[in-house]
């Protein structure tokens, strides 16, 4: 294990493979030719680390208790540049809320250069916050503690969750102030300043090779896609027309997955754009997303999307097959016929599919899918909206419903009353239908074992999710240059789905207080 940063080893081969900007100064302008501008860093006025994740330092090769907090906080805000280093910015485009929107890049992202550890892993380290690029379009490219704590405290509650995801390294406070508009009201406001170093296999999304394509730069399309199979899927072999159409299947199929954990554990992403969705099918990009407490399938965390909800919660397997027929339509000049774009959207849909069933099954704790079981499940989230019922506890809680066929209504109901935030509307007409779907349901699992039922459900359904207003009390600490908050709620996120005796309150439905706070419910993409 490597003991000290300096140990390190850099291998840039995403800089090796594709060019690079010919135009060194730092200003924004439209960058062609090219899949990346060499950048510096801003030098930050006092960096601080706030936070460390010590499972991806050791991730890295690193040994946690060797690492030097002072030492850390100067080249994970860029202060510093360890040997191999080299800093850049990316160029990609994207469609954003469904309008392409041209050229976009890393306005507020430099990547630090590749890790090769010795286990022969290559990860990619950027730091986020950091300042300016090319592509800052006029912003300061700077980030304020809050988004950065959020960034942090997600990467790593999701890996956990079994989500993928990208990871998160470290968190720095800069030491400067940030001036941003959270609401984008007309009320701007001076914020603490942060970093928050992120780690992934790469951070090459589907609007690298969309821009390349919408400027019709066919070498820089296959330069691209040549280099994220050789590096990234060299189980596919060596590029052509055959397999860029099995990269673009495996792809889906990845992104298929994904979006069925989100599913799984609630979780709404808020700005599924196609510039952030990464070609290894895991989680980036966490700006304004959100937990599906309440549930309520058209729930968006993105003030922007407030009025359309093209990104709540029940659209996102929709919005993925979209983001994935953008990628196809790009990978076009490369694969040459359009059947490989069908192919790998039909694989999409099938895993989809599937995912979804099983994902379903495990989390009411059947022993295998039956076709009436859709019923059961579209019954069930009519019930939960019937008021307001807090998805992770009524699937957690569901796991301790009693299948006895004598079991009475009050015995039936018990388990699950802690997961409505107005308990006594639960009466009447709302009442009967909830204890007419617990009858099926109960019906439906009563022959299987209880042990191996609750086991299953368990596995499936988190207890500790990386709630809103958890978050806003970290941020609040952190704000302060107090990290203990943000490292206690990691301890706890860090084993989801245990049972943890001593920390139930982090397990508790949103307060009251936090209905309307901001920051613990809807967000701008500035958050």
């Amino acid at each position: 294990m490597t003991r000290s940063l300096q140990d390190l080893l850099f291998d840039n081969c995403f800089l090796r493979d594709l060019p690079g900007d010919k135009i060194a100064e730092n200003y924004c302008r439209q960058v062609q030719g090219a899949a990346w501008s060499a950048v510096d860093p801003v030098m930050m006025p006092d960096p601080a680390l706030i936070s460390m994740a010590p499972e991806v330092a050791e991730l890295l090769g690193m040994d946690p208790a060797a690492l030097d907090a002072s030492e850390m906080a100067e080249f994970f805000s860029g202060k510093r540049l360890l040997s191999g280093m080299q800093t850049y910015a990316t160029c990609y485009g994207g469609h954003q809320f469904g309008n392409w929107a041209g050229q976009l890049g890393d306005g507020r992202a430099i990547g630090l250069g590749q890790v090769r550890t010795q286990a022969g892993e290559l990860w990619e380290l950027q730091l986020k916050g950091a300042g300016p690029t090319p592509y800052s379009r006029g912003a300061d490219g700077r980030a304020v503690m809050r988004s950065s704590v959020r960034e942090y405290l997600c990467s790593e509650a999701m890996h956990h969750l079994g989500v993928p995801t990208s990871r998160a390294l470290a968190l720095v406070g800069t030491g400067e102030s940030v001036v941003r508009d959270m609401f984008y009201d007309g009320n701007p406001a001076p914020e603490p300043g942060a970093i928050v170093c992120r780690v992934a296999p790469s951070f090459l999304r589907f609007g690298n090779f969309e821009l390349a394509t919408s400027r019709s730069d066919d070498e820089l399309l296959r330069q691209l896609a040549d280099h994220a199979i050789l590096t990234h899927f060299p189980h596919l072999g060596e590029p052509g027309p055959a397999v860029y159409g099995q990269w673009l299947a495996e792809v889906g199929e990845l992104t298929a997955k994904m979006v069925v954990d989100w599913m799984r554990v609630g979780f709404v992403h808020g700005v599924m754009n196609t510039d952030n969705m990464s070609i290894h099918g895991i989680t980036i990009d966490y700006g304004p997303y959100g937990w599906l407490e309440g549930f309520d399938p058209t729930w968006t965390p993105n003030t922007t999307d407030e009025y359309g909800r093209r990104y709540c919660f029940g659209n996102q397997p929709r919005v993925a097959s979209w983001n994935l027929f953008c990628l196809a339509n790009a990978l076009h000049p490369l694969l040459g016929a359009t059947e490989p774009m069908k192919d790998a959207m039909e694989h999409f849909g099938q895993t989809l599919g599937t995912g979804l069933r099983t994902m379903h099954t495990d989390k009411l704790g059947l022993d295998a899918w039956q076709d009436p079981d859709q019923g059961l499940i579209d019954a069930l989230y009519d019930v939960l909206q019937l008021t307001e019922t807090d998805m992770p506890i009524f699937f957690r809680r569901l796991a301790d419903v009693p299948t006895g066929t004598d079991t009475s209504d009050e015995d039936l109901l018990l388990p699950l009353m802690d997961a409505y935030y107005v308990p006594e509307e639960l009466t009447g007409d709302k009442r009967q239908a909830l204890l007419d779907w617990l009858r099926v349901y109960t019906a439906r699992v009563h022959p299987l074992d209880v042990a191996e039922r609750r086991e299953t459900m368990c596995k499936a359904n988190p207890k500790y999710v990386p709630r809103n207003y958890l978050a806003q009390l970290a941020i609040d600490a952190a704000e302060q240059g107090d990290g203990s908050k943000l490292d206690e709620l990691l301890e706890v996120l860090g084993h989801p789905y245990d049972e943890q005796p001593d920390n139930e309150v982090y397990a508790a439905k949103r307060p009251e207080w936090a209905r309307n706070r901001p920051g613990c419910s809807m967000l701008s993409c500035s958050s």
